[in-house]
This record gives C-alpha cells, sequence and structure tokens, in this order.
C-alpha cells in the first residue's frame, strides 16, 4: 500500500503570544531567521540588521508573555539568537558582532527579563562572525585584529580567526554560570557554525579561503574529538579536542599532519546547510541533497526535480522516519532517505516556508506525543506537521485500553499465581483500584486543572527524567548525564520503602556511581559542615529513618547487599574517609525508636566498624576516631587503651576531657588508667597540666596516694638516692605536688582539713626563718638553749648588740 504524506495543523498560530505580528513577519520577510525551543513552547524570530522594527520576536505558545525588541538605525542589532533548553525557566540568548552577550530569562517573573550581559571579546577590535549554542555551551568564531594571532604576509587574513567556546548554564533561580573561554581552533579561516543535538559542524563560508573551502569540521563534546573532513574527497581524520583537559589545536599545524586533505579541490558549492539528527544535510545548485555524519563520512541522499535557481531563492531541508523533506520556494518533495527515491511532490500555497524540527525527546506536550516524530512546518498560516497517513486497517488501541494491558503485565510479573490475568478481570476486580482510578482519569472524570494541580510536581520530576534518558541515548555528554540520573535515581529509592529490589538497585547505583549517589544523598539529607569539623543536617526524621534502618542482629545481608547505612559508611570510606566519623556522629544524634540510633540492635558505630573490615584490618586512625565518637563507655575506654599502648598521651587526655561533665565515671576511668601509666613511668611528665585536668573533682589527696601505692612498681632493693644510668628515674614528690594541690584545692573549699597529708600543701614557699644566734652565757643560763648547739662543737660568743 503506498504512503500518502499529510500536513496537519497543528495551530493557526492564535495560541501563540503576538500572534499578530508573528504571521506579519512570517509573511512579510523572506529573510527572517526561525528557530523554535526544544519544547516546542518558544518561536523565535530574528530579522537581518537594517530591517524595519521590530528586529527581534519571541513568541511563546500557551500562557507566558512574548519578547519584541527593535534597534534604532544607528545602534547594531544582534548578529544571531538561541532559545536555550533549561528546564527551570526559558533562556534567550543574544550575541553581537562586537562580542556583547545578553541572556534573557522568563518564568521567574512577569515577563522577560535580563539575568546577564558580559563581553565575549573583553580585549577590543575583535569581531564576531558566527554563534552557535550547543547544549550548555556557547561557541564563536571571532576575526582578530591583524598581528593578534601573529600571522604575517598577505595569506594572513585567510587565518585570522579562532573558534573559542565557553560553558553556560542556569544557576540558581534567576541566575546563569559562565565559565571562562577556551580556545579550540587557533589561526583557521571563517567558519559558520551549525549544531545538531549531540554535534557541532564547522563550515566554510563565502569569505573562506577558495583551498580551504572544501574542508568541514565536526566536534563531538560528549565524545571530546573532532573530525576534519573532506566530502568531496572522500576523507576524514579524528583528533582529540576536550575543553575539560584544555586541548586546543593550531588549525594549521592540525592540516599539515592529516595528509590529502590540502590537494587542490573546488570549494563546496552549497545553497542550504540542515543540521539533523544523522548528521549535516546540504543542498548544492544542482538540486542534489548530501549528507555528512558525525564520524566524518558522507553520501548522496538523493536529488530533487527541481534545483535552486540563485542564492536568492529560500530553501529547507528535514528529515522524519526515515524521509527527506526538502521546501525548494512553494515546492515540498519528500523523498526516501535510503533509497532517494522520490515519494511525494505537493505544491504549496506559499513560498515563506520555514522547516522545524520536531522536539526534543521527553520535551513534547499531549498533542505532540500523539504526532511523535513528525517533521514541522511554519508559515503566516500556521504551524503544521508533515507526516505519513496512517493506513484505515490499522486501529490504535484507546488509551483506557492501554491501561489495563500494561496493568496486566505489571500485575502478572509481581504476582505468584499460575493464572494469566486479563483486561477484563481488571476492569471489575475491586482489589487492584489503580488502573481504575487512572482510567477514570483519562475518560475525564476529574477536571484537568484538579489534576495538574495534584500532579504538578510528579509530572516536572518525570519529564526532567525523560529528558535526561533521552540526552544519554543521544550521547550527550554522557558524564554529566549518567551523574544526573543517578541522583535522581537515589533521591527517588529513598522515598520508598528500601527493601528488597529497591535496596539491591541502590547497592547498584553505589557501586557503579559512587560520586554521584553521595552527591544525591549531600541533598537529600541537607549534609552541610559546620566549620569545626562536625556535620549538620536539616532533613526530617521520615528521612533519617529510612537511612537507619535496624538491621536483624547477626544476620548477614543477602548477596552481599548493604543496607543503607552501610552503604553509605561504605560510600564514604572510599570518597571521604575523613567525615565518616562526623557522619556517624551526627546519625547517632537523630532520634527514634527502632532507627539504629538508641534503639534495640547494633550501635552505629559498631555498624560502622563492621563495614571497615574485621578487627585488626582496619584503618586504625578511622576506628579511633569511631570509638571515641561513639559516646559508648566502653568503647571510649578502648579507644583510650589503644591510644596509650600507642603512647599518645595528649590525645588520650584530650579524649578524657572531651567528655561531658555528665560522664564522671567515665572520666574517672580514663583518669585511673593514666595514673598508672604516671606511675610506671614519666613519658607522661609533659602532659602532667592535661592529667590535672582529668583530676575527678571529688578526690581527696589520701585516695590519690592509695591509688598511686597501687599502681607503683614492687621494689625488690633499697631505693637508691639516685636512679641507676640508663634507669627509669622513679616518681618524686615534687612531680605529685600538682596533683595533689589540685585535689587538696578541690577537698579545701568544702571546710576543715581533709587528709593527713593536707597540711604538706599549705607549707609557705620560702623557707621558716633562721633561729636566734646566742652567746655561752645566755645559753647557761637558760639551759634549754642547749639544745640549739650541735654535738662535738663548742659554744661560742656573738655580740647581738
Amino acid at each position: 500500500m503506498k504512503r500518502a504524506g499529510t500536513l496537519r495543523l497543528l495551530s493557526d498560530l492564535s495560541t501563540f503570544s503576538g500572534a499578530a505580528r508573528l504571521r506579519e513577519l512570517l509573511a512579510g520577510d523572506p529573510a527572517v531567521r526561525v528557530r523554535c525551543s526544544p519544547d516546542g513552547r518558544h518561536l523565535l524570530l530574528l530579522r537581518p540588521p537594517g530591517s524595519p522594527a521590530p528586529q527581534l520576536l519571541v513568541a511563546v505558545r500557551g500562557p507566558g508573555e512574548e519578547l519584541e525588541s527593535a534597534w534604532p538605525p544607528g545602534q547594531p542589532s544582534p548578529l544571531d539568537a538561541f532559545l536555550l533548553p533549561w528546564r527551570a525557566r526559558s533562556a534567550l540568548v543574544l550575541v553581537w558582532e562586537s562580542g556583547l552577550l545578553e541572556v534573557w530569562g522568563s518564568g521567574v517573573g512577569p515577563g522577560w527579563r535580563l539575568l546577564q550581559s558580559t563581553e565575549l571579546c573583553p580585549g577590543g577590535g575583535a569581531r564576531v562572525v558566527a554563534a552557535a549554542a550547543p547544549r550548555g555551551r556557547l561557541v564563536w568564531c571571532e576575526e582578530r585584529p591583524a598581528g593578534t594571532e601573529g600571522q604575517l604576509g598577505p595569506p594572513a587574513v585567510a587565518f585570522s580567526h579562532c573558534v573559542c567556546v565557553r560553558t553556560l548554564e542556569p544557576s540558581g533561580e534567576a541566575g546563569t554560570n559562565l565559565g571562562s573561554t577556551h580556545i579550540l581552533l587557533h589561526h583557521c579561516p571563517a567558519f559558520g557554525l551549525l549544531t545538531s543535538r549531540k554535534d557541532l559542524f564547522l563550515v566554510p563560508t563565502a569569505t573562506t579561503w577558495p583551498g580551504l573551502g572544501h574542508i568541514l569540521l565536526i566536534w563531538s563534546p560528549s565524545k571530546g574529538k573532532v573530525v576534519v573532513a573532506a566530502p568531496c574527497l572522500g576523507l576524514s581524520h579524528s583528533k582529540s579536542l576536550n575543553p575539560g583537559r584544555g586541548d586546543t589545536w593550531d588549525f594549521r599545524t592540525l592540516l599539515r599532519g592529516l595528509p590529502g586533505l590540502l590537494s587542490p579541490r573546488q570549494p563546496l558549492t552549497v545553497h542550504t546547510w540542515a543540521p539533523t539528527p544523522q548528521g549535516l544535510m546540504w543542498l548544492d545548485f544542482r538540486g542534489t541533497v548530501s549528507l555528512v555524519q558525525s564520524h566524518g563520512g558522507s553520501r548522496t541522499v538523493g536529488t530533487l526535480q527541481e534545483a535552486p535557481a540563485s542564492l536568492a531563492g529560500s530553501a529547507a531541508l528535514g528529515t522524519f522516519h526515515g524521509t527527506l523533506a526538502c521546501v525548494l520556494g512553494s515546492t515540498l518533495e519528500l523523498l526516501d532517505m535510503g533509497s532517494g527515491q522520490l515519494l511525494e511532490r505537493k505544491i504549496l500555497s506559499t513560498d515563506r516556508v520555514h522547516l522545524l524540527e520536531p522536539p526534543a525527546p521527553g520535551m513534547e506536550d499531549q498533542e505532540e506525543l500523539e504526532t511523535r516524530g513528525g517533521l514541522r512546518l511554519l508559515s503566516a498560516v500556521g504551524l503544521f506537521q508533515v507526516g505519513w497517513k496512517t493506513p484505515q486497517s490499522l486501529e490504535l488501541p484507546s488509551a483506557e485500553d492501554m491501561v489495563f494491558e500494561e496493568a496486566c503485565k505489571y500485575y502478572q510479573r509481581r504476582s505468584l499465581r499460575g493464572a494469566q490475568l486479563t483486561p477484563e478481570e481488571l476492569r471489575h476486580n475491586s482489589i487492584f483500584r489503580a488502573p481504575q482510578a487512572l482510567a477514570s482519569i483519562l475518560q475525564g472524570h476529574v477536571s484537568p486543572s484538579a489534576l495538574l494541580t495534584t500532579l504538578r510536581a510528579e509530572l516536572r520530576d518525570y519529564r526532567g527524567l525523560e529528558q535526561l534518558k533521552a540526552q544519554l541515548v543521544a550521547g550527550d555528554e554522557e558524564e554529566a548525564g549518567w551523574t544526573e540520573l543517578a541522583e535522581h535515581e537515589v533521591a527517588r529509592l529513598l522515598r520508598t520503602d528500601l527493601m528488597g529490589d529497591q535496596l539491591a538497585q541502590l547497592n547498584t547505583i553505589f557501586q557503579a556511581l559512587p560520586t554521584a549517589a553521595w552527591g544525591a544523598i549531600l541533598r537529600v539529607l541537607q549534609l552541610q559542615p559546620d566549620g569545626n569539623g562536625h556535620l549538620r543536617s536539616q532533613a526530617p526524621p521520615d528521612v533519617w529513618k529510612k537511612v537507619l534502618g535496624v538491621t536483624a542482629a547477626g544476620k548477614e545481608p543477602p548477596n552481599g547487599i548493604l543496607p543503607p547505612f552501610e552503604l553509605l559508611c561504605q560510600c564514604l570510606c572510599r570518597l571521604e574517609p575523613q567525615w565518616l566519623p562526623p557522619f556517624v556522629e551526627l546519625a547517632q544524634q537523630q532520634g527514634g525508636p527502632g532507627w539504629g540510633a538508641g534503639g534495640p540492635g547494633l550501635p552505629l558505630y559498631r555498624r560502622a566498624l563492621a563495614v571497615l573490615g574485621e578487627e585488626g584490618t582496619r584503618p586504625e586512625a578511622l576506628e579511633l576516631d569511631l570509638l571515641l565518637g561513639s559516646g559508648r563507655p566502653k568503647a571510649v575506654l578502648q579507644a583510650v587503651g589503644q591510644l596509650v599502648q600507642k603512647e599518645q598521651w595528649e590525645r588520650a587526655l584530650e579524649a578524657g576531657l572531651a567528655l561531658s561533665p555528665s560522664s564522671p565515671l567515665l572520666r574517672s576511668e580514663i583518669f585511673k588508667l593514666l595514673l598508672a601509666e604516671f606511675a610506671r613511668h614519666r613519658r607522661l611528665d609533659a602532659h602532667l597540666p592535661l592529667l590535672c585536668r582529668l583530676c575527678p573533682p571529688d578526690l581527696a589527696p589520701a585516695e590519690l596516694l592509695l591509688l598511686l601505692r597501687t599502681y607503683l612498681p614492687d621494689e625488690l632493693e633499697p631505693p637508691a638516692p639516685f636512679p641507676e644510668p640508663g634507669a627509669e628515674p622513679p616518681l618524686t614528690v615534687g612531680l605529685l605536688r600538682a596533683l595533689l594541690k589540685q585535689t587538696g584545692t578541690q577537698g579545701r573549699a568544702s571546710g576543715p582539713v581533709l587528709s593527713l597529708y593536707e597540711d604538706i600543701l599549705w607549707d609557705p614557699d620560702t623557707p621558716p626563718p633562721t633561729p636566734p644566734r646566742v652567746s655561752a652565757l645566755q645559753a647557761s643560763d637558760h639551759p634549754g638553749l642547749e639544745a640549739w648547739a650541735p654535738s662535738g662543737q663548742g659554744l661560742y660568743v656573738t655580740d647581738t648588740g
């Protein structure tokens, strides 16, 4: 059965804001440049410099305000304009020949407003000759003044251009993020810039040096490479060109290293260029349509019945469903892209026709979903879709039937019974209510406005996810796309009951893309460092409850699947080990019975230690930090014991001092442990002030001395006044004085003397005064004074005058 081409009216333009002005520009100016946003909601019309006002019009389909701008005759108008596919809002980029760049946005407030204005060529003197806006980037070709690029001689003007790129992304609600300038090509001719969904094409122009007019370049940002192709020679060469790695090329050096490209050839005679999903197409003056693919290979697609007469004639190329559509004047020709055979030829009512690409996958509305893949044709009459008529014998199932058929497949996969479910059973069985509710919505029982209000957030997330999947399928920015997809999926899984397949899927994502998965956790848990080495979180308790879900004690996870908390600890060990202890401390602060933080089952620090491996194989620093931050007495004592074994005295003392006053028993145990070390050797003497601070406030001097007596080593020989050479010095009263003074000070404040040894502490710092010396006669009068005379020495008389 022969297919029949159809033109289906999608809109008479009355649904667009500024419809009257839109029709006027489409009907009156054949040179107007028309672009459409990827979602199909915005139409951009830009008239060439010198045209009557307005030179710029952005019409919006549905709710929204149009943007209409005009520039006075003495003021230059934009060289080019682009609509950017930003999800949060619509964005318009204007580029002037002088290098001025303006970014406008809508959707943040009423109307359009300027978001950013900057200069692409801040040095002055440069002139932008072409610009393009591939996904997430702005690329332009600029002509630099003579001498800037170091050229000498008459051919210098042929290589006086360079191609530059800057990232251009949304930032927040009403901001843009414009990256730094990176030069892709130095010393190159003037190139025209065309973009498809995956590639950027650099094509020769009328001003390109004739010896280079047969060469074009294809840059694939997602692959980080550039292909230099000469279609007339059948040659192509691929080179690395990744701005992220700092790649740049001198165009002349690049060509010298590619043999055969500079063979004498006539320049390409091109009437119209057209980027398509299949590659770059062009129409020459003989009516032949050719295709260059992204790898550099080229072929002839077909020949039109009518060739363009001159450059003044309008022409447009597009593809859909394996069909090439070419509008030449008021003639529409449809050719089979495989065989080049003419399928149909139509005469249109006007020659002011523009072909628009279909919306990007995942960005269509309900009406465009029904006509997915068709090419759109725009004129002053309206917006049409070019497609093939469906045979009458083919009946499409209704939306309601499709709901029940898909539900049958879904429930059958989850069902344990052997009987086959049928759509009729789902229609009349009250157990499966979800398909019936969805069918009632599709039948119109729920008003569209109420449905949109209920599902607006879910639809926005779903639409963004579908756009991202389409981007990955197309191969655009694969690394960033996979990262964003992983973040979406982790956030979705954390909203479900993490059991079975969902938990296994979460483990798979963390294994394949740990950085992206952890980035999603940061956003979901709202984790932020507080500047003191700790973390804080503003996530609601329900989220923490799912993350800290208790695992059954003594049970190994099935097939190596880890619970959420263990999975996060494992990921942190791989990415940022130093943040594992603060994360576990933060998790321990989250309350709730049965959450794993203060509830039954293993404490969180034990679960984190299990992730690090068996005892003896764990990283010592992480194990110590987890034990000290646990707040559990046994764990803290274990950590202090390990620090004592490593002779890290200061950290052991600080661990005891860091405990709150509400843990006096634990502080007392740590003090006794360190006091025992103080009694045995002198390696703790340098840290005596910290040991004094750790001393319990209720410890009396007598109790301190009794403890020291317990810890002192047994004396096998009588003590000598001085230690043997090389032996450990003994504990002295001078060293004990600070500790005794600490206990005595704390005890004295309560009243009377508490210890027999306390009077030692209150002796004055100066020695007692020397008794007066007396004469022998005075001594005889006072026999009691004889006690002052040392034995074996006579008395002598002194003048006491």
